[in-house]
Formats: structure tokens, sequence, C-alpha cells
């Protein structure tokens, strides 16, 4: 990914979180949402499938999941939240349909970079739930070992996020 296209999306994220006075994790992803106008839905689907968002109207609609854990959800709804702010152009009047994400699921596809939107989604979402501020105001000036389990799951729960999320956006910010 070009870094001023990175650094647009992580703009994006910033001030979404800026202009809903968001100072400190966890992120209330769900309110968020919301005041962008967004119709939430949470319904039991596959369990390959996280979610999904539909633009037809002036009301956009994501349906989320609701057999996956929390932390999860909440990382599918900042996932397509990314979608309806960097590709809305893109995903308009079509189902936009996302079975696994390539942050926490690694396969040919996301180590080859080619699924660009997930990419920058994922990205997005990340920086959202776990912004690099709030990252760096947690962690201090405290020494961090990213392969100390507990370390990381108290971390995680503090920004309601997935240990290996928070470990892989540990591992991209400061490693």
């Amino acid at each position: 990914m070009r870094p001023s296209r990175r650094c647009t999306i992580v703009s994006h994220a910033q001030e979404l979180l800026q202009s809903n006075k968001v100072t400190e994790p966890p992120v209330p992803v769900v309110r968020i949402i919301k005041k962008l106008g967004v119709r939430l839905l949470f319904s039991p689907l596959d369990s390959e499938l996280s979610g999904i968002i539909y633009i037809n109207t002036d009301r956009p609609i994501i349906g989320v999941n609701a057999l996956h854990h929390p932390n999860r959800r909440r990382f599918t709804i900042a996932h397509e939240c990314g979608h309806l702010i960097l590709h809305k152009a893109q995903i308009t009047k079509e189902v936009h349909i996302d079975k696994a994400f390539p942050m926490l699921m690694r396969n040919s596809v996301s180590a080859a970079g080619v699924d660009k939107m997930e990419i920058e989604a994922n990205l997005f979402a990340a920086e959202l739930l776990m912004p690099e501020l709030f990252l760096t105001k947690a962690l201090g000036s405290e020494s961090f070992d990213i392969d100390d389990e507990s370390a990381v799951s108290t971390l995680a729960n503090s920004f309601k996020v997935s240990s290996s999320a928070m470990r892989f956006r540990l591992g991209n910010l400061f490693v």
C-alpha cells in the first residue's frame, strides 16, 4: 500500500474518532456507526461469514454475524465502516460480503496483498478500534513484551478486541 494511501486511511479513522469525541478505549463503535446513519443488524450467519454491507439508499445497512464473539463483532462493524468510508463508490448498489479478514486469517490472496479493499478496511478498523495514540498512551514508557500472553490479553480486553488482533496491531506499529 502506498504510504500516502495509508496516511489517508489512518486520517479518516482519526477524524471519525475526533468528531465523535472519543478520547480513550474502548471505542464505542456501535454508537459511531449509528451516528453515521447506518442501520446495524445482527443475525446468525454461516460461521465463516463475518459481515456484509449494502448501500442502495441514503441509509446503508451493515449486517454482522450474531454468533461471533462480541470482540469479533466490533471488528466486523469497524471493518464494514471502513468499506463505507473508503469504498462507498465501489460497493454502492451491491452487497459486499466479508467471509474472512486477511488481518486475522492470512491466506495466499492477503499475503500477496491482492485484495486491496479488504486490506484497507482492516487498516481502517485497526486504527479505529486500536488507535496508535491510545496504544502509545496505554503502553506508557514501560517495555512491552508482545509474546507475553497475559499482557496482550489485558491490553486487548481494555480495547475490547481479540488478543490476536491486538498482537497483530502492536506488531505492525511497534515491532
